[in-house]
């Protein structure tokens, strides 16, 4: 199982700009790169529920776990 991040669809639906989002949440617009890709090898949950919070939206609405494709 893998947690794929969906906050892309999220942004769109807000129609909002990454940069927005991390001067909002108060992190980088590289950490929120690095969220968007899957690439982030921890959050803490405050960040987390910072995101959901200016999203207007829960953390299934951006974090999806997922089958691996090769299982």
């Amino acid at each position: 199982m893998k947690v794929v991040v969906r906050l892309d669809v999220m942004l769109a639906k807000r129609k909002m700009k990454s940069k927005d989002l991390a001067e909002h949440v108060g992190i980088t617009v590289q950490n929120l790169s690095l969220l968007k890709t899957g690439n982030l090898k921890g959050m803490r949950f405050a960040t987390l529920a910072k995101i959901c919070e200016v999203l207007e939206c829960q953390p299934g609405d951006i974090l999806e776990v997922v089958p691996d494709e090769d299982g």
